[in-house]
């Protein structure tokens, strides 16, 4: 009986040690799957954080540039590297908006449109005195990169790729992609009127035909171009605002919609006055005024 005590009392040491060792082993695995969650939940930020947006350089691929022209070519330079950074900083307030196109919708698109406009001004300034640079339009478009692939780019600045312009001169307004729809001319107000009859808000903007006058017959095909495309963007926008009900926060219809829609008519509206100045006529003054729209109830 003397030794019987002991050798159970032995065996009860033994169980309840290997429950607790299995109980720390178990802490310990759960411990180390949990830092895995938040180390891979903290590398997904960090890619999202990381992302920016890369741009082809321009500076580089223009030919040399006139004395005279030189710092309307500079100003408008700078403005692309303005135009970057807005885009950049858009990129970083608007995590988690939209659907799975909103970037290309709400950043890269518009940013496109602002650069082929810039770059159009650059090829005109240079033009004027010298020979026009062709194929500047190549270098609108822009990607999103990670911050190991943007090399060369600063935070959002143009890629220092060297890249060399390979399509048509910007002659033709608007391009071929952004005219696309080949939409009919509204001739008279802008103002979409194209939404599903189940919205109640259609999207209402300034009528920009009825403010041009004494257009040169060698501008006139290019501008009516550039008028049918700003039917065409608001016929666009009309059918995103009834497609996206229910999506994104309070400021969605504002940042995906309206804003990009801006975008988009004044670098239109910017083409239509190119066109004048191509010819030596002066464009109406005020146009800019016009690209903003807003949203009326139906």
């Amino acid at each position: 009986m003397s030794r019987g005590l002991p050798l159970l009392h032995r065996r009860r040491i033994l169980v309840s040690g290997a429950i607790g060792g299995i109980t720390c082993a178990a802490v310990v695995v759960g411990a180390a799957m949990a830092g895995q969650d938040d180390g891979s939940g903290d590398a997904n930020a960090s890619t999202k954080a990381a992302q920016t947006i890369s741009c082809p350089a321009v500076a580089g691929s223009l030919p040399e540039i006139p004395a005279e022209a030189r710092a309307e070519v500079d100003r408008n330079l700078a403005l692309l590297d303005t135009q970057i950074a807005e885009a950049d900083k858009r990129l970083g307030t608007s995590q988690g908006e939209g659907g799975p196109n909103f970037v290309q919708n709400a950043i890269l698109g518009p940013l496109a449109d602002k650069r082929k406009s810039t770059l159009d001004r650059i090829a005109i300034s240079i033009g004027r005195r010298a020979e026009k640079p062709t194929g500047l339009d190549a270098l609108a478009e822009c990607t999103l990169s990670g911050g190991e692939a943007g090399a060369g780019t600063g935070a959002g600045g143009e890629a220092d790729s060297g890249a060399t312009p390979t399509a048509a001169a910007s002659e033709s307004a608007g391009g071929g992609a952004e005219q696309g729809s080949g939409a009919e001319q509204g001739g008279g107000a802008d103002a979409g009127s194209g939404t599903d009859e189940g919205s109640a808000q259609t999207i209402s903007c300034p009528d920009v035909a009825s403010k041009i006058s004494g257009v040169p017959a060698a501008a006139r095909a290019e501008v009516d171009r550039n008028l049918a495309l700003l039917d065409t963007q608001i016929a666009e926008a009309d059918k995103r605002l009834g497609t996206s009900q229910g999506e994104g926060g309070p400021n969605f219809v504002q940042n995906a919609i309206l804003g990009p829609l801006k975008d988009k008519r004044a670098s239109t509206i910017d083409r239509i006055e190119l066109s004048f100045s191509r010819q030596g006529s002066t464009a109406p003054s005020g146009l800019d005024a016009l690209a903003g729209c807003s949203l009326t109830s139906g």
